[in-house]
């Protein structure tokens, strides 16, 4: 849309609003928050990025063990480093948000656990999910063998074709039944 990071036009706005599940009101906060990230000779540029370090600092992230992977999911830089320009990150809050719906928060939590990016839940991204969860400290990391449990059971429950992964419509079934995901999948500023 090619605003530059220290004003938002009306058109924009208007434009944003349109794209996103996002209010006026929380764009502009969005925009506010976007370019106090920015470095004082950034502010002019419509095209900045911002590192995924400087985005993860904000105090609704910084906490979130999944915040590389949210970065990384809704980055458009070529260079996959989970940089977002000011349109990256109102997608990023836009899925985040309560009035996006089940079936956008369902896709976007899928790719964030999708850590290898090939479509499917397997063993190895269900293991770094859950050590996202638990934490990998020796205090909270699981045994091979609890971890090897685990895994099962979730296949067990999700993995309606057998075929020893979960896709994307066997998580939107397993998310469907579990009413507590819309109102805890969300980031709000």
């Amino acid at each position: 849309m090619g605003t530059t990071a220290s004003q938002l036009s009306k058109e924009s706005l208007s434009e944003y609003q349109e794209l996103t599940f996002l209010t006026k009101q929380e764009i502009l906060l969005a925009h506010k928050r976007f370019t106090e990230l920015l470095n004082k000779s950034e502010k002019g540029d419509p095209n900045v990025r911002i590192p995924m370090n400087k985005i993860n600092s904000l105090p609704e992230l910084k906490s979130n063990p999944f915040k590389d992977r949210i970065c990384c999911v809704f980055s458009t830089s070529e260079h996959k480093d989970g940089s977002l320009t000011f349109e990256d990150f109102l997608d990023l809050l836009s899925a985040f948000s309560d009035s996006a719906t089940l079936e956008i928060k369902s896709h976007y939590a899928f790719r964030i656990f999708d850590f290898d990016d090939d479509g499917t839940l397997d063993r190895s991204d269900l293991e770094k999910l859950v050590n996202c969860l638990t934490g990998e400290t020796e205090e909270t990391k699981l045994s091979p063998d609890e971890m090897r449990q685990l895994i099962s059971n979730i296949l067990e429950e999700s993995d309606i074709d057998k075929d020893g992964t979960v896709n994307l419509s066997e998580f939107q079934h397993v998310i469907s039944r579990s009413p507590d995901f819309v109102s805890s999948f969300k980031i709000v500023l």
